[in-house]
């Protein structure tokens, strides 16, 4: 049987790692997945992507065959494939407008193909 004390710290322990993966107002996809892979180690899915598009673009049915299109079959790859930071010092996310998978202007967008 679980006491007040346990179910208190579960409580608290989910509530703060949906914290972390909750997407902020104005972050784009890439900025996101950059800054939630620092705290959360990725899981071999698309599991962060599918996060933010549900938050943020619901509307983005296919993002993750666009992301799989790019060689991103998981979030880690996404951000090794698909998305490059066009810089290694990241600045804060420079925005995307509600429903945008897009990427803001700190990252380049790979195309599948496209060599570097």
């Amino acid at each position: 049987m679980e006491s007040a004390i346990d179910i208190q710290a579960e409580t608290f322990v989910r509530d703060l790692a949906a914290a972390i993966v909750a997407p902020r107002e104005g972050e784009c996809l890439a900025c996101y997945l950059d800054r939630v892979l620092r705290d959360a180690p990725c899981d071999g899915s698309l599991r962060l992507s599918r996060t933010y598009r549900d938050a943020r673009a619901p509307r983005a049915v296919a993002l993750e065959d666009r992301l799989q299109d790019g060689g991103g079959f998981c979030d880690c790859e996404v951000l090794m494939n698909v998305y490059w930071a066009k810089s290694d010092e990241m600045a804060p996310c420079s925005g995307a407008r509600r429903g945008s998978t897009k990427p803001c202007d700190l990252w380049f967008r790979r195309r599948r193909g496209d060599r570097w």
